[in-house]
């Protein structure tokens, strides 16, 4: 009989009598991370299905095409009147469909932007910038009006 805290010849080792396993995921045999085809064409799918819905939630769809990181933040841009759809303030519950005009304040940056098509679930960067047309102003970077620092 084996003491309850001896080490065992296995990848893992015991706890009190029970075996403890490393909670870290192993990559499958040969995948390396990567995506088959199948897996990226059920992404290129989801974007172009002509079955789709041909309107969606704006909160859902600032998410979907990566304009904010997660729903809950677009929810609060709508909710906080960040957020203007056709020219009109915009709850998180407003729909939108195949051109429509959204103006948003995101990051301390106003951006126009054009539906092309309304998705819902989030997508990789390539297939979501199909979803938009940008027509925000350009980023205008150190040109601040005023008194230059003089270090002494």
């Amino acid at each position: 009989m084996r003491p309850p805290f001896s080490a065992h010849a296995r990848s893992g080792f015991l706890v009190a009598g029970r075996e403890a396993r490393s909670s870290h995921r192993r990559a499958a045999p040969g995948g390396g991370g990567r995506r088959d085809a199948s897996s990226t064409r059920g992404i290129i799918d989801r974007v172009t299905d002509p079955t789709a819905a041909d309107e969606t939630r704006i909160d859902r769809w600032l998410c979907a095409v990566r304009l904010v990181k997660t729903r809950p933040l677009a929810t609060g841009l709508c909710e906080g009147g960040h957020v203007l759809v056709n020219g009109l303030p915009a709850k998180p519950s407003t729909k939108v469909r195949a051109g429509d005009r959204v103006e948003a304040l995101i990051a301390d940056r106003e951006r126009v932007i054009e539906v092309v098509r309304p998705i819902e679930s989030r997508v990789g960067a390539p297939a979501a910038a199909t979803c938009y047309l940008d027509h925000s102003p350009p980023v205008v970077t150190g040109a601040e009006p005023g008194m230059m620092r003089i270090r002494g």
